[in-house]
């Protein structure tokens, strides 16, 4: 074989494997999109109430319906309120680390909140007893809070998101993300980070004895609950509800 044809076949042999590499290469990217994606948990399917219940009872609230892919909180406005308050509609399954993601809309001056961490016993008469609270809320016409540290994407009652927050009118949708991770908490509204804070840290403790729940000692000690969704009174949708585990 002479040197000439030598040298072609190497260069067509370098060719090949390279190309071979990419196509691995490219393949194995793609089986990593796949994984990550495949990782996250629905926890609605858009049609049903499966892997849904009433908080402190079984079946599920009557205030609560699915309408066009969401679940929709019927209770009213304001005078036409029809008093099902109580009855928050909670995830059957329970998660410790996570990404949890959904998207809501509320009517004018709505109110609601998504909990995590949310644990059921017969001495405890609320989702919130428990669980930490991601508000739901429309500020701009909101009838029951002003303070920032009450106002949507805030860790209720307890700390106020970043000021650069920019919720949708009412009755539009909104994106949340929330992340645990070992105490570790993010709250996201819109694709922007408005909140970020260690539960159970010193600054987190001196905040929790000042607040509403300074008494209240099982409010954020479980680090494994349901999600829970608040009836507040007010109409609320929410769709596009997925968890990771971390």
């Amino acid at each position: 074989m002479n040197s000439r044809l030598s040298t072609v076949l190497l260069i067509t042999l370098i060719a090949a494997l390279t190309a071979c590499g990419g196509a691995k290469k490219e393949n194995t990217e793609t089986a990593d999109v796949k994984s990550a994606e495949s990782e996250w948990i629905t926890l609605f399917n858009g049609e049903t109430f499966d892997g849904w219940k009433t908080y402190g009872k079984e079946g599920i609230p009557e205030a609560w319906t699915i309408v066009d892919g969401a679940l929709v909180c019927n209770a009213g406005i304001g005078e036409e309120n029809v008093g099902f308050s109580s009855e928050s509609l909670m995830t059957t399954t329970q998660y410790g680390n996570f990404e949890f993601e959904l998207e809501y809309k509320i009517a004018k001056g709505g109110n609601s909140g998504i909990f995590y961490h949310v644990v059921e016993a017969d001495s405890l008469g609320f989702d919130f007893m428990t669980g930490p609270e991601y508000q739901v809320l429309d500020d701009e016409f909101s009838r029951s809070e002003s303070e920032a540290f009450k106002m949507v994407a805030s860790n209720y009652a307890m700390q106020a998101p970043a000021a650069t927050k920019k919720p949708n009118p009412y009755m539009q949708w909104n994106k949340v993300k929330i992340v645990y991770n070992n105490g570790h908490v993010e709250h996201w509204f819109n694709g922007e980070k408005v909140l970020e804070f260690e539960e159970g840290s010193d600054e987190w403790k001196a905040i929790k004895a000042e607040s509403k729940w300074a008494n209240t000692d099982t409010y954020a000690a479980f680090k494994k609950g349901a999600f829970s969704l608040q009836n507040h009174g007010d109409e609320v949708h929410y769709r596009n509800i997925r968890v990771k585990a971390l």
